[in-house]
């Protein structure tokens, strides 16, 4: 697994440990990197991704709700549904990942931890949504302003 999939990989479990047992992202955070034997750099980046989507996932889901409409969220399988915040997280929030790499990484990730269908649900809606990327960016610049949403100003312990 490469080094950038593997801190997403990280970044996945905790957001899944996180939203079925309502762990504080924080503590969950400091499990993980003590049980994984990571560069700094790539720990500070699956940090960023945790403590970036965690806060805002309701207002992920409520993209992700709009291009899976089949699929009502309540309804989604956890891990598909953190794999689809990440994607949407690093190309419309995070805004450093390029689009088709946060796609292919989501759609490789829904490969390990998904069932047989998750990575064409994946990528069938990461790609509807990346559609919108321009609007769905626009709209959390005008939520959270133009501070990157990922800081330590929001992380939760």
């Amino acid at each position: 697994m490469k080094s950038r999939t593997r801190a997403r990989s990280i970044a996945l479990q905790a957001l899944y440990e996180i939203d079925l047992t309502g762990h504080p992202p924080g503590q969950v955070w400091e499990q993980r990197i003590a049980d994984e034997e990571m560069d700094a750099s790539l720990a500070e980046f699956a940090r960023q991704i945790i403590m970036g989507v965690w806060p805002i996932a309701r207002e992920l889901d409520s993209f992700i709700a709009e291009h899976a409409p089949e699929w009502p969220l309540d309804q989604v399988a956890t891990i598909d549904r953190n794999i689809l915040r990440i994607a949407l997280w690093e190309f419309a929030v995070y805004g450093r990942t390029p689009i088709k790499v946060a796609i292919n990484e989501a759609v490789e990730l829904a490969k390990v931890f998904g069932s047989d269908s998750t990575p064409r649900f994946v990528n069938g809606v990461l790609g509807s949504l990346a559609q919108r990327q321009n609007e769905i960016r626009q709209s959390f610049r005008q939520r959270f302003g133009d501070k990157e949403t990922g800081g330590d100003e929001r992380e939760a312990n």
